[in-house]
């Protein structure tokens, strides 16, 4: 996002960043041309939102890398990329592994949702003693929990 000059159609610079303790930001941007201000006041749920999808006000401070935003929303390549810990009654820890049919599924919900279904699916699974998750058991979690119209 930048913010232009109406009077100049010149993009504004960064000027000031503000947090002022009571979960608000503000921005302040100045047209290079005429001078002409304008900031930018977000409430906490806006500051909040803001922070959670990385954004940076105000810009980089360091050059930026080679298509760097992309890098940031691709999956580093782990292998145990869909594997999450699963507590057990003896008090061990074994892996909880997604099926290549889940996973194709998961990667077609929306990604700003993404991260809530997949918690809600492992959840699910580790409740039920499930090491697995399947269509199959994402059908079952979204029918026993009453997701069927989301």
């Amino acid at each position: 996002m930048k913010f232009l000059c109406v009077e100049c159609d010149r993009q504004m610079t960064f000027e000031e960043r503000q947090l002022p303790g009571d979960g608000t930001l503000a921005a302040a941007f100045r047209c290079p041309k005429c001078g002409r201000a304008v900031a930018l006041l977000t409430n906490p749920m806006e500051t909040q939102l803001v922070s959670s999808l990385g954004v940076k006000i105000g810009g980089a401070t360091v050059p930026a890398e080679p298509l760097e935003t992309i890098r940031g929303m691709v999956a580093t390549g782990r292998e145990d990329a869909f594997t999450e810990p699963v507590g057990r009654s003896d008090g061990r820890t074994v892996g909880l592994s997604w099926s290549a049919e889940a996973q194709d599924r998961l990667a077609r919900v929306p990604g700003f949702v993404r991260g809530m279904v997949k918690k809600i699916y492992a959840d699910y699974a580790k409740e039920r003693g499930i090491g697995e998750i399947t269509p199959a058991v994402m059908d079952a979690a979204r029918s026993e929990l009453g997701l069927e119209g989301m």
